[in-house]
């Protein structure tokens, strides 16, 4: 067990050395609060969130991620990584959002209903709503996206062709499983506040992650190879 904590530990350094990287060639991360679809985004890629507040503890002191996902893993999907982007954030002209369309708007709103006692009984029921039911659940829409709003993300732009199979989606699922500290000796753990603690999915709160998917699975060493390639073609690309 001690070994593959130190194997894991090793990869967690260097999956956030990939990321440093990553973030040099971006020029930075950004806030959704303040982005616009109309900035050079990438067709298809993959997001890697942070939170302002949560830092890492073992592997190194730079800020964690949080949640990591990506888009158009149905063949023929044609949703683009701004499209998914922008479900995230929410409206930008209300402030509002629908988190019918984003799980991870759903599940931060769960949390918040449970740490600030809100009483919202329609949250998450249904994959619609009519308007009534909707307007009675912005006010906390809004909190949704004044929490992801802050939070800065990365990408990684991979443009191959959405399905299962894509190569996003084998990135996403072994940064997910190795992030993930589900029923593992836990490596850079949330902080005491982290507000993931109050989500109603345990999945979230065992793996200190904004992430239901794939946080139960074992990762395979050589994404890493894989993400380091894609980021090193990027730098070419600038």
């Amino acid at each position: 067990m001690h070994h593959m904590r130190n194997e894991r530990a090793h990869d967690l350094e260097r999956f956030y050395g990939l990321l440093t990287d990553l973030e040099r060639n971006l020029g930075g991360a950004r806030k959704l609060s303040n982005c616009i679809g109309r900035m050079d985004w990438p067709q298809r890629g993959i997001y890697f969130f942070q939170e302002p507040t949560e830092y890492r503890s073992d592997t190194g002191h730079s800020l964690r991620i949080v949640r990591v996902g990506t888009h158009a893993l149905k063949d023929g999907s044609g949703t683009k990584l701004w499209t998914r982007l922008s479900q995230h954030r929410g409206q930008a002209s209300t402030g509002g959002g629908n988190h019918r369309g984003s799980i991870f708007r759903l599940i931060i709103g769960t949390a918040l209903i449970e740490k600030d006692g809100y009483d919202y009984p329609t949250w998450g029921q249904r994959s619609s709503a009519p308007r009534e039911i909707r307007g009675h659940e912005q006010p906390l829409e809004r909190a949704v996206s004044e929490v992801i709003g802050v939070m800065p993300f990365l990408w990684l732009a991979i443009n191959d062709e959405p399905g299962p199979d894509s190569y996003r989606g084998y990135i996403e699922r072994n940064s997910i499983a190795l992030l993930s500290n589900f029923d593992k000796q836990p490596l850079d753990s949330p902080s005491q506040d982290w507000l993931g603690h109050f989500c109603n999915r345990g999945r979230v709160r065992n793996s200190g992650l904004w992430n239901s998917n794939h946080v139960n699975e074992v990762y395979e060493p050589g994404f890493l190879d894989a993400m380091e390639r894609l980021i090193g073609q990027m730098e070419k690309a600038l």
